[in-house]
């Protein structure tokens, strides 16, 4: 596989320097905390000594251990503590004294009974950032209620729009409410790292900081482009509608001769009239009442039918050929097999290649946004359970007898 070189010297990334601890497990949490890292942050992964996190148990395994793990928590280093313990809890509030960031994303109430909510946290470190990412946020009606991405996808809209008419409503085959939501997260903390540099004062010399609540299905609903507007202006509730885009024509998955889908866009004014002169009808393209968006909603069948009707004779690859010709918007359905061997993913640095402890090779993905002068890097694979607890506890100031009796007590691992 063609691929970015995993041997290149790190650059520094532009979050050098930020201090992060990641608290909670699986997805959200852990997807926020590992774009920070990939920039830059040095992150410090709490998890508990047995088992540590679910996540490293989920899918297909290579060695005991998820491949999925390598992705998700690469560039952070792993320190394994007992969190029910009072020892466990005065070792993350000492860590958090001297933190820039702290995620987590345990139900409202677990950090706050372990003594290490916001209110405690913060006035040992005022400059503190605490990222809370929870099924339904921290406050209101819900907020004890245990939620998990796929429940938020269903109330933040999500799902009723997924699937065909008429039919169950499926799920997205990923866990999009958990990453929607870690990336709002990241914007909060970048928003609030702004803010506390802008706050930097004599009371307070190293800024100002703040809690950041992020819920899982409000990250969902506020993608959920004019489905509220909409309602509550006309009182339309937008229906599932397979592989089209209600009010917006054309745009749809076309069925070709070899069997696969051509995914068209040709919903611009202009792409629409070089689409249809590429189908050979000149007719359609012509046509004053199909000449705006609103006129072409009206029309939508006739126009699928007559893409339809053109691609049917057609292989994906000639369909594709023809209309990037005509520069008419429209791609293939990949699956990771055509993920994985495609040039342009391998050009842009998508594909890159770590090493493993056994010497063997696994492709993982590249980093995203791409910055000209600072870059994400990969700086380490992801930790073993544990793999640096005894170094983070000795830069907290615990001595190795100390570290010793905790380990006994199966505090730390």
């Amino acid at each position: 596989m063609n691929s970015s070189p995993a041997t290149a010297p790190p650059a520094a990334g532009p979050l050098a320097g930020l201090k992060v601890i990641e608290l909670g497990q699986l997805i959200a949490g852990p997807f926020a905390a590992r774009t920070l890292a990939d920039f830059g942050a040095e992150v410090i992964k709490i998890e508990a000594p047995r088992g540590g996190d679910p996540l490293r148990q989920w899918r297909l395994l290579k060695d005991g251990t998820s491949v999925w793990w390598q992705v998700q928590s690469r560039n952070k280093r792993s320190l394994a503590l007992d969190l029910r313990e009072p020892e466990a809890q005065a070792i993350v509030r000492q860590l958090a004294a001297d933190a820039d960031v702290l995620i987590e994303n345990f139900r409202p109430g677990a950090m706050e009974g372990w003594g290490l909510g916001p209110d405690e946290l913060l006035a040992a470190n005022p400059a503190l950032v605490m990222l809370r990412i929870s099924g339904y946020g921290q406050t209101g009606p819900y907020r004890d209620r245990p939620g998990f991405g796929v429940v938020a996808e269903a109330m933040g809209g999500l799902r009723h729009l997924t699937g065909e008419p008429g039919r169950a409503p499926v799920r997205v085959g990923v866990s999009i409410g958990d990453t929607l939501a870690s990336l709002h997260g990241v914007i909060g903390v970048l928003l609030a790292l702004q803010h506390r540099r802008a706050t930097v004062s004599v009371q307070h010399p190293r800024g100002c900081g703040q809690v950041i609540d992020v819920a899982l299905y409000e990250a969902v609903f506020n993608c959920m482009e004019s489905l509220l507007p909409e309602y509550s202006a006309f009182g339309a509730v937008r229906e599932a509608a397979g592989s089209a885009l209600p009010g917006i024509a054309p745009t749809n998955a076309y069925r070709c001769a070899d069997g696969g889908y051509a995914i068209v866009a040709g919903n611009g004014d202009s792409i629409f009239r070089r689409l249809m002169r590429c189908i050979g009808r000149d007719d359609l393209a012509a046509d004053p009442a199909l000449a705006d968006n609103a006129g072409r909603v009206a029309q939508v069948a006739t126009l699928d039918a007559a893409i339809g009707a053109w691609t049917a004779t057609r292989t994906v690859d000639a369909v594709l050929d023809a209309l990037a010709a005509a520069q008419v918007p429209a791609g293939r359905i990949y699956t990771i097999a055509d993920i994985a061997a495609d040039p342009h993913y391998a050009a842009r640095g998508m594909l890159r290649q770590v090493e493993m402890a056994d010497g063997s090779a696994l492709a993982v993905p590249g980093f995203v946004p791409k910055l000209s002068l600072t870059p994400a890097a990969h700086r380490r694979n992801a930790p073993a359970l544990g793999e640096d607890t005894d170094a983070v506890l000795r830069e907290v100031g615990l001595s190795e007898a100390q570290i010793a009796a905790l380990r006994e007590r199966g505090i730390v691992g």
